[in-house]
């Protein structure tokens, strides 16, 4: 591994830690939604590095993959909040997330992420399969007597890409594949009293380029151009609005990009039987002698 690059994850694990902890912090009830993501995007800027993806907050059945359109907002009441934080160094990436349960009735939902995670932590070295850090994550679950998410995965993080092989399935599906020295990951257990299985759900916020060789003109072309200067990480709605791209014309440019397959969408993602669900998630390094570092611990 490059140790410049090794540089890199370990710092932006360090900051993604960080920001989780401040972002949780700040999840209280009667706390603005559009508040705490604006308090979360100013202390990533004021740490010297950039978001891997939107930072986000789910709530209750959405499992991932939330954002509310830049004109509404929400006020956290008894809601179980799941925020989830990626930074960006150079390249490396820290991915991380964490639950909060507002409601009072729902802690064990969250226990049972955390503990997945910690299961799943105490077995991570080079040689162990996949399928038996899933193994000890669906244990760990079904014991409080709730499911884990079977078509959401941890995930191998790359330079500039925050999903790349391996999947991590939070059960245990079978597969050989080994961990090896070298490897940078993130392992998210997702547990609900509802189905174990999620669809997607409403109009997406968050997207990625897929394109960056269309030509467009007019309004479609000026966030296309924005589009491309973000570059290969994700981003939201919010990311394209301007005082001369109102948000009108920004939704107007997305379904054009969508319909044309400049850009991925990615709407919210839902328990099927509308469950809540929690999410916990850290980021590993195994470095070339196997010594494995929880990088937003």
């Amino acid at each position: 591994m490059d140790q410049e690059y090794k540089k890199n994850f370990l710092e932006a694990g360090k900051i993604a830690s960080a920001v989780r902890a401040h972002g949780k912090s700040l999840i209280i009830r009667g706390a603005s939604y559009n508040e705490v993501i604006a308090k979360i995007r100013s202390e990533i800027k004021s740490l010297g590095a950039i978001p891997a993806f939107p930072p986000q907050i789910a709530l209750d059945s959405v499992a991932a993959h939330y954002l509310p359109m830049p004109n509404k907002d929400i006020i956290f009441t008894s809601e179980l909040v799941k925020l989830d934080v990626g930074i960006c160094v150079n390249g490396a990436i820290g991915d991380c997330a964490t639950s909060v349960d507002l409601s009072g009735k729902y802690q064990h939902i969250v226990d049972a992420a955390e503990e997945a995670l910690a299961a799943a932590t105490a077995l991570v070295k080079a040689g162990i399969t996949v399928s038996e850090i899933g193994s000890a994550i669906e244990k760990a679950i079904l014991s409080k007597g709730l499911k884990p998410i079977r078509n959401l995965t941890g995930h191998g993080l790359g330079k500039f890409k925050v999903h790349t092989a391996p999947h991590f399935p939070n059960y245990n599906d079978n597969s050989k594949y080994t961990l090896k020295p070298g490897m940078t990951f993130a392992i998210e257990p997702f547990a609900t009293n509802g189905a174990g299985w999620i669809y997607d759900a409403g109009n997406a916020t968050i997207f990625s380029l897929l394109k960056s060789n269309k030509k467009y003109t007019g309004f479609v072309d000026e966030i296309y151009q924005v589009i491309k200067n973000i570059g290969q990480l994700p981003f939201c709605t919010h990311d394209l609005m301007s005082p001369n791209t109102p948000l009108d014309l920004v939704k107007k440019a997305l379904k054009i990009l969508i319909k044309d397959h400049v850009i991925a969408d990615y709407a919210p993602l839902v328990d099927e039987k509308h469950g809540v669900v929690a999410q916990a998630e850290n980021s590993f390094l195994i470095d070339e002698d196997g010594v494995v570092t929880v990088t937003t611990f």
